[in-house]
């Protein structure tokens, strides 16, 4: 546990809010216990405060972690996301309940020797992929739990899980992912990745614990960085953003942030203001 770089101090996952009690969905966030901070990001709950009129379309933004997640009414249905430069839309029932684990980058194949490569992009079912993880989680999140119990369950098997983990981390790989974070994925990769390992050995660790290259996982860094900064109306209209963020073309930048984030910044600026 203490070979990892505190990634958490540098890079914090960010998901768009969803309105609020107004608009009868919430969604909130709770901190796992600190010796699993170098592994899990947070707990999270996205819930319907009442029932609505429609289906709900939730978008989940590219944010570079693996999340497993379950709806509380049924929770034998346990999924788990990978990394993705994509944001991914799901249509949920007019009334729910999620509970779900944001790992941190890379933390969800070293804990669990399964490839990120092997969930890129995709959504799988967690007895599929992780059979024992899946026969370890059901009968603690089996019932009707609030949030903060959720997540003192979670804290209780995760901390087993470490425990008894047998973590054969490369440090060459995971101070390469701490230059990336730190630099806050503005770098030349080839240049200033020099960890001791080629890039072919690099793409190769990155392809194992991210689930893509080094430039794209940069990418992603890169845009949730913008995502924290809250750029203002004024600095996107002046194209101060994608200047300091590294881009020389803003529509490059408006095309990349588009892609991850499911509309353009100008809009998502507006409606989170």
């Amino acid at each position: 546990m203490h070979d990892l770089p505190d990634i958490r101090k540098h890079f914090k996952p960010l998901q768009p809010t969803v309105g609020g009690n107004d608009s009868g969905v919430t969604y909130s966030e709770l901190f796992p216990h600190m010796h699993l901070g170098n592994y899990i990001y947070c707990y999270w709950e996205l819930k319907t405060t009442r029932r609505l009129t429609t289906p709900f379309p939730y978008k989940v933004v590219a944010d570079a972690c693996t999340d497993i997640f379950f709806e509380t009414g049924n929770p034998e249905d346990m999924f788990v996301m990978g990394f993705s430069t994509e944001y991914t839309e799901f249509p949920l029932d007019p009334q729910f309940r999620y509970i779900g684990i944001r790992f941190l980058p890379a933390a969800f194949p070293l804990l669990f020797r399964i490839g990120g490569n092997e969930l890129t992009g995709r959504v799988e079912a967690l007895h599929h992929l992780l059979p024992h993880v899946f026969n370890g989680l059901i009968p603690r999140v089996s019932g009707n739990m609030t949030f903060p119990e959720y997540a003192g369950t979670f804290d209780c098997y995760f901390r087993e899980v470490v425990g008894l983990a047998n973590l054969n981390t490369d440090h060459r790989f995971f101070n390469a992912l701490d230059i990336i974070i730190k630099k806050q994925g503005i770098l030349q990769v080839q240049e200033e990745l020099d960890t001791g390992v080629s890039p072919r050995q690099l793409r190769r660790l990155f392809d194992f614990y991210i689930g893509s290259t080094p430039k794209t996982f940069s990418k992603v860094v890169r845009f949730q960085h913008i995502l924290q900064a809250k750029p203002s109306t004024q600095s996107l209209r002046e194209n101060k953003v994608f200047f300091d963020a590294g881009y020389y073309d803003q529509s490059h930048f408006i095309k990349e942030f588009k892609n991850m984030y499911g509309m353009t910044p100008s809009l998502a600026w507006k409606i989170r203001t």
